[in-house]
């Protein structure tokens, strides 16, 4: 048997086993594309700190060159991780254009209680142009799933001061608190417009409470203020 067709008989053999060894909960950032290279990041510390809001954790994860991410999974150590990533914005959300040859994965834990947890990013990464192959991949953890859902309220901000309160409901969990103004504007509104409002966030017996300042300056501006309240699902 010659050398190529040798290197050609263990290769074989590998992927036959590579194949046999990956679980049918195989991660999915190549799934759908049919050049993708996968490339995986360590398992990344996620803080378990149980105060609200829940700490943040961010971890960069980078293509080859040439390259961009063209698809994103991630492996939790706990379910109680939610992962997401920031992308750009853009239409249509696109590769390229909601995502370059990098991405930085947002990761927190809404759990009740944990010593610690870890969740490993993927990314799944396509040419900018020609060439590639994919590699399989396995994973041994749980896949990310939707632990958290947003309670929001949105009101409009008048002159004067208001006390704006959002919680959860039965059976969930208060793991985070934003709060956020706008303007139903044309036009970017003026400094002073945006000055004329402001609010502070306090999180108490388990509710999200923002008190809303709006000074005359608003006049005929219609402003709002959204106020949500982050709730976990999970135990």
């Amino acid at each position: 048997m010659s050398a190529a067709l040798r290197l050609g008989a263990v290769l074989a053999t590998l992927a036959a086993a590579l194949a046999a060894a990956a679980p049918a909960g195989a991660t999915n950032e190549c799934r759908g594309l049919m050049v993708c290279i996968p490339i995986a990041g360590p398992w990344v510390v996620v803080p378990t700190a149980t105060t609200t809001p829940r700490r943040e954790v961010e971890y960069q994860l980078t293509c080859p060159r040439a390259h961009v991410a063209g698809g994103l999974d991630a492996e939790l150590s706990r379910r109680a991780v939610e992962v997401g990533f920031r992308g750009k914005l853009g239409s249509p959300v696109n590769p390229g254009i909601s995502t370059s040859r990098s991405v930085v994965f947002v990761a927190s834990f809404v759990g009740g209680s944990a010593s610690h947890a870890t969740f490993r990013p993927r990314v799944g990464c396509i040419p900018a142009s020609g060439g590639g192959g994919r590699v399989p991949t396995s994973v041994t953890a749980f896949p990310p799933g939707e632990p958290t859902v947003r309670r929001v309220k949105t009101v409009r901000v008048r002159p004067g001061t208001a006390t704006v309160v959002q919680g959860c409901r039965g059976g969930e969990r208060l793991v985070g608190a934003e709060r956020a103004f706008g303007f139903f504007t044309r036009r970017p509104p003026e400094a002073s417009v945006v000055a004329s409002v402001d609010g502070t966030l306090a999180v108490r017996n388990g509710r999200v409470q923002v008190r809303v300042r709006g000074d005359a300056e608003l006049g005929g501006v219609r402003a709002v203020v959204q106020v949500q309240a982050v709730c976990a699902r999970v135990s």
